[in-house]
């Protein structure tokens, strides 16, 4: 049997970071990984000879960020691309009305004004709000006091409707009345042209790493922790669990004992949520060369609705859609083929001929994936804030949960995941951790295994 200060279960962000803290502090660290590489739901698939982020593609709001300034201590190129928050407006957006018609100026100052206008009542909704309200409910009473044409209202129904879905991968009638309000972005978005999971992969890198490791069992108690994977035992003082919040749910670890209400509670009212990504790329462009967002609203976008132009990662034409949500659940059970070939039919309703055939795509199944159950947290109906921060323990001061769900701020996201990881370091060292000095060590080590 092994034994270690601590163990990590997970090599996802949360992971890798919590990890390398210990380990930088002296701490006999093993990190077990039931994939085959690093980096969790951060997955660049790079076989095109291109990054394809079929995981976490942006940092939401670069204001402010911890994540940021890591990334721009590390020296990670970026491109900046500020509509990943299912944004209205902002940046220029291709507009297309429930008939499937181009929108012009007008008709999308309009548009733009009527979301912002029921927004701002969307906000007195959810802060008048009792519990059991869901998103759907508060949505509904807005739009009851715009006054506007019932039309008018159609689109904008719609339109929230799918930005539960990207936001949280959830239906609308599924999520907390306040479900959306860690959703404040500040400042730019970016994504990441040589793949966001460089990140994970430059700070796990020299850690003791087990992939294809696949964990079943936690025991712990005041005293510290034993860890089954399949026939082998790992034993340490600490234990980090990083695992998903669909694994969990999922039950495929079982706790001995049984973990306490304290957790259990938080595990059962959060919800998890499905947000599949669709990458088609095409040889010719057939869309606006300065547009951000392709955006049927209403009718004509009842299902595959925005499409996000991703072409300056790989240099050719490429268009990144969603299927979250329910939608996502069903789009996850068809052929990639069947997929792909609804979306294009749904561009060709918008542009006709000049949508050509598809030259390649990539399609996920986050649902599908038993080291995920899943994409990314959501605030369930039931659940509230508080149960994000109160998943992440500790239980008997040894067993400690960190990731994106843990973390009560901003869940569902990278940042989140870094953050809990840090968290967790020194809750287990029982000291802050200054995150500059962390990337300085990163580039430190990185300069001496150069040279």
């Amino acid at each position: 049997m092994g034994s270690f200060d601590t163990i990590v279960i997970g090599a996802g962000m949360s992971g890798v970071t919590a990890a390398r803290m210990l380990a930088d502090a002296g701490h006999r660290v093993v990190v077990l990984e039931g994939r085959d590489r690093v980096g969790g739901r951060m997955h660049t698939d790079r076989e095109a000879g291109f990054s394809v982020d079929r995981g976490a593609s942006w940092i939401h709001g670069i204001d402010g960020s911890p994540l940021w300034d890591l990334v721009q201590a590390l020296r990670i190129p970026t491109i900046e691309y500020t509509v990943g928050s299912f944004q209205v407006g902002g940046r220029p957006i291709e507009n297309f009305d429930g008939d499937g018609r181009p929108m012009g100026a007008d008709a999308t100052a309009e548009w733009i004004d009527d979301v912002d206008a029921v927004d701002r009542l969307l906000v007195e909704e959810i802060g008048a709000s009792s519990p059991g309200d869901t998103y759907l409910d508060v949505t509904e009473r807005a739009l009851d006091r715009s006054g506007l044409a019932p039309e008018r209202i159609d689109d904008i129904r719609e339109f929230f409707r799918h930005r539960v879905e990207e936001q949280c991968g959830a239906w609308i009638g599924d999520l907390d009345a306040h479900g959306l309000d860690e959703d404040a972005i500040d400042g730019d978005e970016v994504i990441f042209p040589r793949g966001y999971d460089e990140v994970p992969r430059r700070i796990g890198a020299g850690l003791d790493i087990r992939l294809e490791t696949k964990v079943t069992r936690v025991a712990h108690s005041s005293s510290g922790v034993v860890v089954h994977a399949g026939d082998t035992a790992f034993a340490a003082d600490q234990v980090v669990v990083t695992v998903p919040l669909g694994v969990l749910k999922a039950g495929t670890i079982a706790f001995d004992p049984a973990l306490p209400e304290a957790v259990l509670g938080p595990l059962a009212r959060l919800g998890m949520g499905v947000f599949n990504k669709v990458f088609i790329q095409f040889d010719e462009r057939f869309w606006n060369e300065d547009s951000y967002v392709l955006r049927a609203l209403g009718e004509a976008g009842e299902h595959w609705h925005s499409w996000y132009d991703v072409s300056a990662v790989s240099g050719l034409p490429t268009l990144l859609t969603f299927a979250a949500g329910p939608f996502g659940r069903r789009m996850q059970e068809l052929p990639d083929e069947d997929v792909v070939a609804d979306a294009v039919r749904a561009l060709r309703a918008l542009y006709g001929d000049a949508v050509g055939e598809p030259r390649a795509h990539w399609v996920t199944h986050w649902g599908q994936d038993e080291f995920s159950n899943g994409s990314y947290s959501h605030l369930a109906l039931g659940s509230s804030h508080h149960d994000h921060d109160d998943l992440a323990g500790p239980v008997d001061g040894v067993l400690h949960f960190a990731g994106e769900a843990t973390w009560g701020d901003e869940p569902a996201t990278v940042g989140a995941a870094y953050y809990s990881g840090h968290r967790a370091a020194e809750r287990i060292l029982g000291r802050a951790i200054d995150l500059d000095d962390f990337a300085a060590r990163i580039i430190e080590r990185e300069q001496r295994e150069a040279r």
